[in-house]
């Protein structure tokens, strides 16, 4: 087995180097970020360094100003203006304050210090000028805030201060520009890193695939063909020291013995395929491959053994057999006779059945029929109970009426009376009582009228009365025979009610009868097909036993 680098060694090496790589690449960040704090730092710096600058040297210009101003003009503004950046805003200091805080050279301190001190020489000239103002000398103030004097000094200051902005500038950018040219050194190594880090990358995928991933593919395809029983796939790896190549070797092994446990195995049952029992399992089988061994061995000896028994169970076969196609033969027979009785059977229960069903569905008709009359029979009941009631009211509206007649009669009396009188009363009036005398007639006739009609009205009611009276009677008398009829109806369609109840049972009885039958039927008949299909079989049986017994004899059993 030749030598070669182990996968796993080489994998740390590649891996070693690329998180060195990515080491260098996360310094050289660290770096670049640390200088580009630094530079935003010095742009702030000269930022307020600039800003400090021109707010001290405005501060001194500011005061220059207000004071000439003062002593021009005399206004208490300026005067006011003047003392107020002297003892509140105080812009020189603060600006030399914020300046020395940020950081300057001792040559730039050295500036500041001569332009404070021009400043500061100033002063009494200053004060003098303003001294005259309050005392109306306003010629000599603006002589002193104008004169040689004051004038070279403000020169000397503005020429001070212009070395000082400049050296301040250029400080300023020198730094700057050192720091942009520290973050662009970075920058490119940086890019040399990443670049560095892509090629690593691209050799380790390179190596990847060609040393772990083309040998693993092969090494997967060719444990698919063995899995699909491929054993002569050819297999291109060679086998070496390295995890693959051992995994190779084990492969090539592996197939060795499967080819050789597989000849065994075809070489033993060809031999078996041919009648040859008489045989022994030499081959030395391992590991998991044992139970193969074990398995063909009693194998062996369970057909010799199994093999021996059919030989002599075959003979006995072949004698009961011939004993068991002719008591099938008699079973058959008798089968065919109880089919054709369960038949008959069957075809009577069916008749009954169909007798019974249509019992139960006349009962079902009749019961129906009696409800409909027993809610007929209710509904006249009702209806005669509402007739009695009607007739009791035309009983009592008749006695009413018997009543009115008695007043009319009485009216009818006391009209006659009146008529009379009334005769009378023109008898004595004589001619001038003829008229009301004929009046009078008329009121008597029809008074009389009256009286007549209201007796024959009278008769009329009575035998009104009584009709009645007598129908009210018979109302009753036909409400409780219609009540009795109800009552009987309803026991009658109660009565019903059970007989179709009971019908419907012994219809579902026989039904359920009559499916046992047929299902006794289809099992007697079912057993008929089976006894003459076990006589045709019995018969069969015993060629087979012949057949077997001598097929078995062909066998090479052990001796035993």
């Amino acid at each position: 087995m030749k030598k070669a680098m182990k996968q796993s060694k080489l994998i740390a090496i590649l891996n070693g180097i690329s998180i060195f790589s990515l080491i260098l690449m996360a310094i050289l960040l660290l770096v670049y970020a640390n200088v580009d704090k630094q530079l935003t730092e010095n742009n702030e710096n000269r930022f307020n360094l600039t800003y400090n600058a021109n707010r001290f040297m405005n501060g001194s210009a500011y005061l220059t100003n207000e004071v000439r101003a003062y002593a021009a003009t005399g206004d208490q503004a300026h005067y006011d203006n003047y003392w107020n950046e002297i003892n509140t805003l105080k812009n020189r200091d603060q600006g030399v304050a914020a300046m020395q805080e940020i950081g300057i050279t001792a040559e730039e301190q050295n500036m500041i210090d001569e332009m404070s001190s021009l400043s500061n020489e100033l002063v009494p000239l200053e004060e003098n000028a303003m001294d005259n103002v309050q005392a109306g000398r306003l010629q000599e103030a603006v002589d002193y805030v104008y004169g040689t004097d004051y004038s070279s000094s403000i020169a000397q200051i503005n020429s001070i201060k212009e070395q000082f902005l400049s050296a301040l500038d250029a400080r300023t950018m020198e730094e700057i520009k050192a720091l942009e040219l520290r973050l662009t050194l970075v920058r490119i190594l940086i890019y040399a890193a990443l670049i560095l880090v892509g090629v690593l990358q691209l050799v380790v995928m390179s190596v990847t695939r060609r040393r772990i991933l083309h040998p693993i593919i092969a090494v997967r395809d060719q444990m698919g063909e063995i899995s699909g029983g491929n054993l002569s796939a050819e297999f291109p790896l060679d086998a070496d020291t390295s995890e693959i190549g051992m995994l190779v070797a084990s492969i090539h092994e592996t197939k060795k013995e499967l080819k050789n446990y597989i000849k065994d195995i075809d070489s033993k049952l060809a031999q078996m395929a041919e009648g040859n029992m008489d045989l022994t399992i030499d081959t030395d089988y391992r590991g998991e491959f044992l139970p193969i061994q074990n398995a063909l061995t009693q194998i062996l000896d369970s057909l010799n053994h199994a093999l021996l028994r059919i030989n002599q169970t075959a003979n006995k076969v072949s004698d009961e057999s011939e004993q068991m196609a002719s008591d099938a033969q008699i079973l058959s027979s008798g089968a065919a006779e109880q089919a054709s009785a369960i038949q008959e059977l069957s075809a009577n229960i069916q008749s009954l059945s169909g007798q019974v069903s249509s019992t139960s569905q006349d009962a079902d008709n009749a019961r129906k029929a009696s409800m409909d009359s027993a809610m007929q029979l209710n509904a006249c009941s009702k209806k005669m109970e509402e007739l009695t009631s009607a007739m009791a009211d035309i009983s009592e509206s008749s006695m009413k009426i018997n009543g009115i007649i008695k007043t009319i009669e009485d009216i009818s009396f006391q009209t006659n009376i009146l008529a009379i009188n009334a005769s009378v009363e023109a008898a004595r009036a004589g001619t001038y009582g003829k008229g009301f005398a004929v009046v009078a007639d008329e009121v008597q006739g029809l008074a009389t009228k009256s009286s007549v009609a209201a007796k024959d009205i009278t008769k009329l009611i009575a035998s009104s009365l009584e009709l009645v009276q007598h129908g009210t009677t018979l109302s009753g008398d036909t409400t409780d025979a219609l009540a009795v009829g109800v009552a009987g109806s309803q026991s009658t369609a109660e009565l019903i009610q059970k007989i179709a109840d009971s019908a419907q049972k012994q219809a579902l009885s026989l039904e359920q009868l009559t499916n046992g039958v047929e299902q006794i039927s289809d099992v007697v008949q079912t057993n008929t097909a089976t006894a003459e299909k076990s006589a045709s079989s019995a018969s069969a049986l015993h060629k087979q036993a012949e057949e077997l017994r001598q097929s078995v004899q062909k066998f090479r059993l052990r001796r035993h």
